[in-house]
C-alpha cells in the first residue's frame, strides 16, 4: 500500500465497523457519521464534500425578523395551516419579480421546508386521478426525494437526462406521458447533484407536453438564482430565473430558504402553486380527501396531516427575507456567489490533477460554478473512488444513488468546504494523482 494522507488503518476499521456494506450505494448521512469517525480518531480534518449543506451564516434579517416575532408571542400560538398573511403575500411578489409569473396569494404556501413540499406533492398528485399512478423524475436528483416514494409506496420511473438534452428530451418525454400513467415529473433547476440547469428550449419542452398530457410538473428551485453566469438578482428586471412556469400552467415551484437565505436549520419552504391547478377539481380526490378542489385537498388534506403548520416564528423570518429582496433592500444572489467561486477554483485543482467534469455541458455550453459539481477518475468506478478518497481524506456522494447513469463519477459540494482549506486540498490531490498515474 503507497502512503497516503489519512491512516490507512484507520480508515479500513472505520468503514468495516460501520457495517456499511457498499461505501459508495451508502446514504448521505451515512457517510458523515463515517467520515466523523474518522476525523475523531484520526484527528486529520477531512475535505468535507458530501453534505449539501449552507456553509454561510444566516441572513441576519430573518433572525431578526424571527426574535421579534417570538418576543411577540407566536411560539404560543398555532399558524393558520394556509401560512401567515406577510409571508403569502411577499411569497406572491417574489414569483412576480424574479420569475416574471402571477401566483396568487392563496397558493404560496409554507412548508416545513421544501422537502415537506415535496412529500406533500406527490402524496396528493397520485390521488388526483384514480388511472394514474406513477411519477417520472428527471434524473440525477436528489436521493431523498426516492426515498420519499419508497416510504409512501408510490410507484416512480426515472431516466437519466444526460443523453437526452435539447430536442431529444422531447420523445423521452412523450415515451412515459403516452403511457398514461405519469401523474407527475420532478427535477431541480439547478440540478443537484450535476448542476446541469435546463434551458429555455427544454423548459418549453417539458411544459408543452405536461400540457399535451395533463401532467403536473414539481420544480425543485432549492437553488434559486445559483446559475452564476447570469444575474438573477434585479426584482422585476430580467433575466428572471428559469422556470418551466413561463410554458405551463401545470406546475408546483418548490422554494427553498435553506440554500439562498442559509436558513436551513429552521426548516422553512414555501410551495407555489399555479392558479390553474390550485383550483383544479377531480372527483377523483374524494376518495381520500372531503374536497374536490386540488389546492383545498393540497393544504387541508395532506398538509395538515403532517404538520398543524410550518413553524409560526419561521414564517415572518422568511416573509422578511423576501420582502428584503423584492423590495431591493437585500441582493441573496451577491451573497452566495461565494459557492461558485469557491467551485471554480476547486473544479481546477481537480481537472489538474487528471480528474474529469462528469456533467460538463448544458447542451453545448459549458455548466456554470456553483453550489455542487461531478468528478471521475480513470479507471475507476464511481463507487470505488469515493471509497479510495477516504483515504485522501476527502469525502463525497456516489452518483449511483442519486439515479445517474454515470456511475463512475461522484458529487462534491463546495458549501463546507473552508477556503483555508485550498492548499490540503490541491496536496492531496497531487498526492492521489501521484499514487494513481493514468
Amino acid at each position: 500500500m503507497k502512503e497516503t494522507p489519512i491512516s490507512q488503518e484507520v480508515v479500513s476499521r472505520h468503514i468495516r465497523e460501520s457495517k456499511i456494506r457498499n461505501i459508495g450505494t451508502a446514504s448521505i448521512r451515512e457517510i458523515k457519521r463515517l467520515i466523523n469517525g474518522i476525523e475523531n480518531e484520526s484527528g486529520e480534518k477531512f475535505i468535507r464534500m458530501e453534505m449539501g449543506v449552507p456553509g454561510l451564516p444566516a441572513v441576519e434579517i430573518g433572525v431578526q425578523a424571527e426574535i421579534e416575532a417570538l418576543k411577540q408571542g407566536v411560539a404560543a400560538v398555532y399558524p393558520d395551516i394556509e401560512g401567515i398573511p406577510p409571508l403569502k403575500k411577499e411569497a406572491s411578489r417574489f414569483a412576480k419579480l424574479f420569475l416574471d409569473i402571477d401566483v396568487d396569494e392563496a397558493n404560496c404556501v409554507p412548508t416545513v421546508g421544501s422537502m415537506q413540499g415535496g412529500f406533500a406533492a406527490f402524496l396528493t398528485l397520485s390521488k388526483l386521478y384514480k388511472e394514474r399512478d406513477t411519477s417520472l423524475f428527471i434524473d440525477p436528483g436528489f436521493p431523498v426525494h426516492r426515498q420519499q416514494q419508497l416510504v409512501m409506496g408510490l410507484k416512480y420511473e426515472s431516466f437519466d437526462v444526460y443523453n437526452y438534452r435539447g430536442d431529444k428530451l422531447r420523445a423521452k418525454l412523450e415515451s412515459y406521458f403516452s403511457t398514461g400513467k405519469i401523474h407527475s415529473i420532478l427535477y431541480s433547476n439547478p440540478n443537484n447533484p450535476s448542476w446541469i440547469c435546463f434551458t429555455d428550449k427544454e423548459l418549453r419542452i417539458i411544459g408543452e407536453l405536461a400540457t399535451q398530457y395533463n401532467v403536473v410538473i414539481i420544480e425543485d428551485l432549492a437553488y434559486f438564482g445559483m446559475d452564476f453566469r447570469k444575474d438573477y438578482s434585479r426584482p422585476g428586471k430580467p433575466p428572471y430565473q428559469p422556470t418551466v412556469a413561463k410554458y405551463t400552467e401545470n406546475y408546483i415551484l418548490l422554494v427553498s430558504s435553506s440554500k439562498a437565505f442559509s436558513y436551513a436549520g429552521q426548516r422553512i419552504g414555501l410551495m407555489l402553486v399555479s392558479n390553474k391547478l390550485f383550483n383544479l377539481e377531480s372527483t377523483d380526490l374524494l376518495r381520500h380527501y372531503t374536497s374536490l378542489v386540488f389546492g383545498r385537498a393540497l393544504i387541508y388534506g395532506t398538509l395538515y396531516s403532517l404538520s398543524a403548520g410550518t413553524a409560526h416564528s419561521a414564517q415572518y423570518a422568511m416573509a422578511a427575507m423576501l420582502k428584503a429582496t423584492n423590495d431591493g433592500t437585500y441582493n441573496f444572489v451577491d451573497v452566495v456567489r461565494d459557492y461558485g467561486d469557491k467551485a471554480r477554483i476547486m473544479k481546477k485543482m481537480f481537472l489538474e490533477n487528471g480528474f474529469k467534469i462528469v456533467y460538463d455541458k448544458d447542451e453545448d455550453v459549458p455548466v456554470g460554478d456553483g453550489f455542487y459539481f461531478t468528478i471521475s477518475y480513470p479507471g475507476f468506478e464511481g463507487e470505488k473512488l469515493l471509497e479510495e478518497l477516504l483515504y485522501y481524506g476527502i469525502s463525497a456522494i456516489s452518483l449511483s444513488i442519486t439515479g445517474s447513469e454515470r456511475h463512475e463519477g461522484l458529487r462534491a459540494c463546495v458549501s463546507l468546504v473552508n477556503r483555508s482549506q485550498f492548499p490540503a486540498l490541491e496536496a492531496r490531490l497531487k498526492k492521489f494523482c501521484e499514487n494513481h498515474p493514468v
